[in-house]
C-alpha cells in the first residue's frame, strides 16, 4: 500500500453506526475528520473518541437537507481543519411503510435527507476538491436500491444515489475527483434495529433470519462498510470511479 497523504474528510451521519465507523477508520488512516450529524451530542462523542485515540476531529450538528446549514458547515470545516477533499455522504433516515400507508411527508423526508442531502454536500465540497485537484466522494447506497418491500421511499432514494454517483464521476473526473458508492446489505446498526421493531420481531430473531440469507454466514458490521469506503478514499483508487460496490456478504446485483 502506498503511504496515505493526510486529507480533510467530512462524514455525514457520522455520529453512530456506519458513519461513526467510517469516521474512525479515516482518522486511523491519518485524515482529519469532520463528524456531521443532526444528533450533535452523539457527533461530539464520536469526535472526542477520535481525538482520544490521537486523531483530529471536529463535530458539527447539521441538517444535510438544509442548504444554508450545509454551506456554513463546509465553510467552518475549511476554516478549522482545511479544505475538505474527502466526502462520505452517509446521512439517512427510515420512514418505512407499505405504499398505500406511506404518507407524502414520509416520502419527502427520506428523499430529502438521503438524496437532496448528498447533492447539497457534494455541491458544497466539490469546490475545495477542484481547487486541490484531488477529491474522493463516497455515497452510501444500499441493497434496497434493488427494491425492498415497505421501503418505496428508501429504495428510490438509494437508487437515486447510484445515479448521482455515476453523474458526479462523469462531471468531476477531469478535476482529479472520483465518485463511488457503497451499497451495504444487512448490517447490525440502530437503523436495522428500528426495522426489526417495525416488522414486530425481536432483534436477535431478525438478525438470525437475515443471516440465514447471507452466503458468508454472518451479518455485516459497520466496520465492514467503513473498510470499503476507505478503499474508495485511498490514493490507489484514483482509477476507480462511478462504481457501486455491494458489500452484502454475497451477490446482491
Amino acid at each position: 500500500m502506498k503511504p496515505t497523504t493526510p486529507r480533510v474528510a467530512m462524514v455525514t451521519g457520522g455520529a453512530r453506526g456506519i458513519g461513526a465507523a467510517t469516521a474512525r477508520r479515516l482518522a486511523e488512516e491519518g485524515h482529519a475528520v469532520a463528524v456531521l450529524d443532526l444528533l450533535e451530542e452523539q457527533a461530539i462523542a464520536t469526535a472526542e473518541e477520535i481525538r482520544t485515540a490521537g486523531g483530529s476531529a471536529l463535530a458539527l450538528g447539521v441538517d444535510v437537507a438544509d442548504e444554508l446549514a450545509v454551506e456554513k458547515a463546509t465553510e467552518r470545516v475549511a476554516q478549522e481543519l482545511g479544505g475538505p477533499t474527502i466526502l462520505i455522504n452517509n446521512a439517512g433516515i427510515l420512514r418505512d411503510n407499505l405504499l398505500f400507508k406511506m404518507s407524502t411527508e414520509d416520502w419527502d423526508q427520506v428523499l430529502s435527507v438521503h438524496l437532496r442531502g448528498a447533492f447539497l454536500m457534494s455541491r458544497a465540497v466539490q469546490k475545495h476538491m477542484v481547487d486541490a485537484g484531488w477529491g474522493r466522494i463516497v455515497n452510501m447506497s444500499s441493497t434496497s436500491a434493488l427494491g425492498n418491500r415497505g421501503q418505496a421511499n428508501y429504495s428510490a432514494a438509494k437508487a437515486g444515489i447510484q445515479g448521482l454517483t455515476k453523474t458526479l464521476a462523469t462531471e468531476l473526473g477531469r478535476f482529479g475527483i472520483t465518485s463511488n458508492a457503497v451499497a451495504p446489505g444487512f448490517v447490525q446498526t440502530d437503523m436495522t434495529r428500528t426495522t426489526a421493531e417495525r416488522v414486530g420481531m425481536e432483534f436477535d430473531e431478525f438478525v438470525a433470519a437475515a443471516t440465514a440469507q447471507i452466503p458468508v454466514g454472518r451479518p455485516g458490521v459497520p466496520e465492514d462498510i467503513a473498510a470499503a469506503a476507505a478503499f474508495f478514499c485511498s490514493e490507489e483508487a484514483g482509477f476507480t470511479s462511478g462504481q457501486v460496490l455491494y458489500v452484502a456478504g454475497g451477490p446482491a446485483a
